[in-house]
């Protein structure tokens, strides 16, 4: 048989005041059934099949499909087969990339999965939390997971860690208490009187009436705001897509022009339409949004040798854009753990390890500490109050371990912490010595104390204690730690303690903690400074502490703000805009508040990366350009919804990420250029040809091949160039400047220009020679070899030196198996049939080898001039 407990469901009820807190007996014991009610929403997701079809919403690819078809109609079953397989493989590749990475909000769900212990008909029960109803009585002891909102109706000293809603590392006392105007109108954190789903208890027990499950609660609140937050694209993203629907109308001009020419010069109207068609699959990169796709997912694999595992690959590239770090400061720019940092004692302020435990008044400063504490820490596993936690761990500092000290000085009472009195006493067997120890408040320490320990000595507490121990207190709170006063006095052998008794009492001196800075913060931040990447921390602790981390850590420099979430509240979104700016700290901030402010900054034009790890981050995360999770620290919400996840929780690793997304849209924006000038030279020498008059200069299949295979490969290893240059100390790119500029325009127009020369040159070579073949073979070959080569020009601006060029192995060995697969089908028989090729003798052989280098020796001679004069 359960144990029998004093309340009942309807005795909660009467003592909290149903009828104020909106609920009605009668609805929920009818809702008693209803399992499944705390769960959360679902999100919604496109199915495999819809993600995969959304992978031809591009125009580009609707032309290749054209062009796909009408090969078909003609006979050209190669070209066919070679277009679709193409189309396919980057649906493929992208949809897979889409499921492995759109998972979102579902692990919301698994924050309700543990069990809980409830109260119901008088008897204990244990349940999934997923059963709790409104109206059920939880009880909750220290460890315990919160399941459901509800209202406490007892507690005994209950504590609770909100830390995943709040960003508070501290753990808020509950008591019973009603609640002044409404559950509405009071801010989460001063909600003394409700535990909330998703916190768990550190110290106590207590009994709580669920008032709200499901997406009526707290965290379902935020579920609700992660789903209705939308994710942004990329820059990238916005100018391919950009890019791409100039191209198209372009391709599909001159493509209409060419076809029109040959109509118009009495060429058939199959063999104009199949001029036109070659044209059409010279100027379309076919290979791009494939190459963009593995670059990507290459680099991802860097980063994730650095600890930061991308989770959206478009991301990456995003990291190079960055402007502003949207920081959470509670386990992202700090420990995520109460440390001890200073003492104050005899008139003197040490450091935490500055004590001499042989002094009396030190050694029983520190005694007191972990005896008047119910925290324990023992095989890396802790389990209580962080402050409690904390004073455990400075015992540890001087090999002091709680659980001996405890078992050597017997505790034989206590007086619990009470949120009333500010104070916790124990009454413990020191030697020979029954000893009071308390601890709590200065202030209320101070009414209550008449003694004062100096050195080895205890005299009467005067004016000039008081005042340094106020003036002690004050500099310390100033710099955000959170101060506990500490006293004892020796009590009668008989008795146990009384309220009243903690009276008298001898004050030893102040502990002071906090929640520390990580030790590589100060030069993340001091490196996100030079790169021009503007730092904010965004936090739920209090504006005093946030104030104290942010300048300790270089974020709160002269002349920037530090704002609460209640000054915030009011303003409009304009006005919010007009004063981003200038704040650098945001403390006791909402999930909403969160949102606000990315979206100011975003819409002043920035790249905005916001950083979190608690369940009050994640809507924040989806809603940033990119939104980075502490992988250790992080829960799984807020992972879930983040761009990248930190391995380390280290935010040192963030900048290095900025650096490697610099360099990575870098190498992009040097692959597009390379397949950009290949492709332009192609479209010039199909254009001359036209205007002159001429053959075709390549079968579809030829152009196909040039594109796909030996271009595919010199842009890949263009993306795998390592980092030139200086790129932390240049300011952040321009996400709006797209990524054809006027200047990379004439770098693609006079680099295609040159391969294109080359190539007419001995497409007219071949047309000598009488045979139209041998003229598209060596054209073929020519243009094939020249992009090749040409890629060594793209790999990066400035001129090529020896030791670069040997410096990606990838660059040399992509030109080799390049040169192979070309090889291959001029000189295999079946693909010479597919590929439409002729015999070429040993005298063309060289010819075409000697115009495919040219094209590498004019550009880089023009680098060199350029450096040389200085030109722009």
């Amino acid at each position: 048989m359960e144990k029998q407990y004093k309340w009942s469901r309807e005795e909660a009820y009467e003592r909290m005041g149903t009828a104020e807190r909106g609920l009605d007996p009668g609805e929920v014991e009818g809702s008693r059934n209803a399992h499944g009610a705390n769960r959360l929403p679902e999100a919604k997701r496109p199915s495999v099949a819809v993600v995969f079809l959304s992978q031809f919403k591009d125009f580009l690819v609707w032309i290749l499909l054209v062009a796909a078809g009408i090969s078909a109609a003609m006979g050209k079953m190669e070209s066919t087969l070679v277009i679709v397989a193409v189309v396919i493989l980057n649906a493929v590749l992208g949809t897979v990339q889409h499921v492995k990475a759109e998972k979102s909000i579902q692990s919301l769900k698994a924050l309700s999965s543990p069990n809980a212990k409830v109260l119901r008909e008088g008897l204990k029960q244990e349940i999934p939390s997923a059963e709790v109803v409104v109206g059920d009585l939880l009880l909750l002891e220290a460890g315990d997971f919160v399941g459901a909102d509800g209202r406490v109706v007892e507690s005994n000293s209950l504590q609770v860690n909100e830390s995943a809603l709040t960003g508070e590392s501290v753990s808020v006392e509950k008591s019973v208490e009603a609640l002044d105007g409404g559950r509405e109108e009071v801010s989460l954190g001063d909600r003394v009187n409700m535990a909330f789903s998703g916190s768990h208890v550190t110290y106590g027990r207590g009994m709580v009436l669920v008032t709200g499950v499901g997406e009526k609660t707290e965290i379902g609140k935020i579920a609700l705001l992660l789903e209705q937050a939308k994710e942004k694209e990329t820059p990238l993203q916005r100018n391919l897509d950009a890019f791409g629907k100039k191209l198209a109308f372009l391709i599909l001009l001159i493509s209409g022009l060419v076809f029109g020419l040959s109509l118009y010069r009495g060429n058939p109207l199959m063999d104009a339409l199949l001029f036109a068609i070659s044209l059409a699959v010279a100027a379309i990169p076919e290979a791009l949004s494939s190459i963009v796709t593995i670059v990507l997912s290459l680099g991802t694999r860097k980063l994730a040798q650095e600890n930061a595992i991308v989770r959206k690959l478009h991301s990456v590239e995003s990291l190079g854009s960055v402007s502003v770090i949207c920081s959470d400061k509670t386990g992202t720019l700090t420990q995520n753990k109460m440390t001890v940092q200073k003492l104050y004692f005899d008139g003197r302020m040490v450091e935490a390890g500055g004590l001499d435990l042989a002094r009396e008044l030190e050694r029983k400063l520190l005694l007191s500490s972990i005896l008047c504490n119910d925290a324990v820490s023992d095989e890396g596993k802790q389990i209580g109050d962080p402050t409690e936690i904390a004073l455990v761990h400075l015992g540890d500092l001087y090999g002091m371990d709680e659980l001996e000290a405890r078992k050597r000085h017997v505790r034989l009472a206590e007086l619990p912490f009470d949120s009333d009195r500010k104070l916790m006493s124990t009454l413990n067997q020191v030697d020979d010595r029954r000893v009071l120890f308390t601890k709590g408040a200065l202030d209320v320490m101070l009414q209550r104390a008449t003694h004062v320990q100096v050195r080895e000595r205890i005299r009467p507490i005067g004016p000039d204690d008081l005042r340094a121990m106020e003036e002690a207190n004050h500099s310390l709170s100033d710099q955000g730690l959170r101060v506990l006063a500490f006293a004892c006095r020796e009590f009668p052998e008989q008795g146990a303690p009384a309220l009243e008794d903690e009276d008298g009492l001898t004050l030893l001196g102040l502990v002071a903690m906090m929640d520390p800075p990580r030790l590589e913060s100060a030069q993340a931040v001091a490196d996100c400074v030079r790169a021009g990447i503007k730092p904010v921390m965004i936090t739920g602790d209090h504006k005093v502490t946030a104030s104290a981390i942010a300048r300790q850590i270089g974020i709160l420099r002269e002349g920037d703000k530090a704002v609460e979430g209640a000054e915030i509240e009011h303003l409009t979104d304009q006005e919010l805009r007009e004063r981003v700016p200038e704040i650098s700290v945001y403390a006791r901030v909402s999930p909403e508040h969160k949102i606000r402010i990315v979206q100011a900054w975003q819409d002043l034009g920035h790249v905005v990366a916001m950083t979190g790890d608690g369940v009050n981050d994640a809507p924040a995360l989806k809603r940033a350009d990119i939104g980075i999770a502490m992988g250790i620290a992080g829960t799984e919400v807020a992972k879930d919804a983040a761009s990248m996840v930190l391995m380390d929780d280290n935010f040192s690793t963030i900048v290095k990420a900025i650096g490697n997304g610099r360099s990575i849209y870098g190498n992009i924006k040097n692959a597009v250029k390379f397949l950009l000038s290949g492709n332009t030279a192609g479209i010039l020498t199909v254009l001359a040809a036209s205007l002159a008059g001429l053959p075709a200069p390549f079968a579809p299949v030829h152009l196909l091949f040039i594109n796909l295979l030996t271009d595919s490969l010199p842009a890949i290893a263009i993306g795998l160039e390592p980092a030139h240059g200086h790129l932390m100390e240049a300011p952040p790119r321009d996400a709006k400047k797209p990524i054809l500029d006027r200047a990379f325009g004439m770098e693609v127009l006079l680099e295609g220009l040159v391969i294109g020369a080359v190539t007419l040159a001995a497409y007219g070579v071949g047309l000598s020679t009488g045979s139209h073949g041998v003229a598209m073979t060596m054209a073929f070959a020519t243009l094939s070899l020249s992009r090749l080569v040409h890629g060594f020009n793209c790999r990066m601006d400035p001129p090529l030196g020896l030791r670069q060029f040997f410096g990606n192995a990838y660059s040399l060995l992509a030109v080799g198996l390049g040169v192979l697969l070309l090889l291959g089908v001029l000189q295999v028989g079946f693909l010479r049939r597919m590929f439409e090729v002729a015999d070429l003798s040993g005298g063309q052989y060289l010819l075409v080898a000697g115009l495919s280098l040219l094209p590498l020796l004019v550009v880089q001679a023009g680098k060199r001039l350029r450096n040389l004069f200085g030109w722009s």
